[in-house]
């Protein structure tokens, strides 16, 4: 029997163990990947208050996770299968084995979202910009999102790319505008506006993609067969799998204590319902969610 158990080793749940454990509390974190979550993915984390220069995403998890293990936290790398959620104590099943708690912090974030169109499984599509990024030096590249995250990484690969296309819904880039600056005086990048990626085609690889224009109705097939697809088109939250929660739009709400409707359970993190989803206010959720989770332990 643990105190607290955490799904989830994003900054919301190891921010949510830290506190835990601070407070003298028995804490279990279950994290299907690795620590870190989507932020351990990107090429860069910016604008998190006191953040290393040039923090890349990797580096934050790393220090993320040594922090938690330094703390004595344990992590287990195991994929949550079920979750019994009502009565004082908390049951979670995973495919190792299952645990119980006194309280429980719902924290597994979202997953990318899928563009649901014909050859979305084609090599070269989807990719990950830190990961996959050096394969197309020179190369033409395609970033699909127009939003904060989307551009940034749109900035990244155009140090690494020949041509930088983003192809966004909007009528202009809807990221903050520090990034609309420095995307004006790239040379390499240009802008498809109020389009998206409708189709790729290919025999194994991307040879042809299709745009649609949302202005005009019209179709365009682009030939460009050793092009990189990198796809940054929002998050659909982890919630599948608590039913006993009512969501909202997929998302769980909460209180000011970060507890859902469930006593006894919180969640934090980009899994809430919240205006603002940032690395910031991840960690200021667990930090809440830890700290009230603790107090009722």
């Amino acid at each position: 029997m643990y105190d607290i158990i955490i799904i989830g080793a994003g900054p919301a749940g190891i921010s949510a163990a830290v506190y835990g454990k601070s407070r003298g509390k028995n804490v279990l974190v279950l994290e299907k990947k690795q620590v870190g979550g989507l932020i351990g993915t990107v090429s860069t984390v910016t604008h998190y208050t006191a953040i290393v220069q040039e923090e890349s995403g990797s580096t934050f998890a790393d220090r993320m996770k040594e922090q938690a293990l330094g703390a004595g936290i344990e992590i287990r790398y195991e994929n949550v299968r079920e979750t019994k959620l009502a009565g004082e104590v908390k049951k979670v099943v995973t495919d190792k084995s299952s645990y119980e708690a006194k309280a429980l912090i719902l924290a597994n974030g979202g997953s990318a979202r899928m563009l649901g169109i014909p050859g979305e499984g084609l090599k070269g599509v989807r990719l990950n910009a830190p990961k996959d990024g050096i394969n197309y030096k020179g190369k033409n590249v395609y970033v699909i999102g127009g939003a904060d995250g989307a551009v940034k990484e749109a900035l990244y690969l155009a140090g690494i790319a020949g041509r930088v296309t983003i192809v966004c819904v909007e009528n202009e880039l809807a990221c903050i505008q520090e990034f609309k600056d420095r995307v004006a005086v790239c040379g390499n990048i240009e802008i498809m506006p109020h389009a998206s990626l409708t189709a790729v085609y290919g025999d194994k690889a991307v040879e042809e993609l299709e745009f649609t224009d949302h202005k005009t109705g019209k179709k365009q097939i682009v030939k460009d067969p050793e092009c990189g697809v990198f796809v940054y088109a929002g998050i659909v939250p982890n919630t599948q799998m608590y039913t006993e929660l009512r969501l909202e739009s997929g998302y769980i709400p909460v209180d000011g204590s970060m507890q859902t409707e469930i006593p006894g359970v919180f969640a934090a993190g980009d899994i809430c319902v919240k205006k603002v989803r940032q690395v910031a206010t991840a960690v200021a959720d667990g930090a809440i969610a830890g700290i009230q989770a603790a107090a009722m332990c």
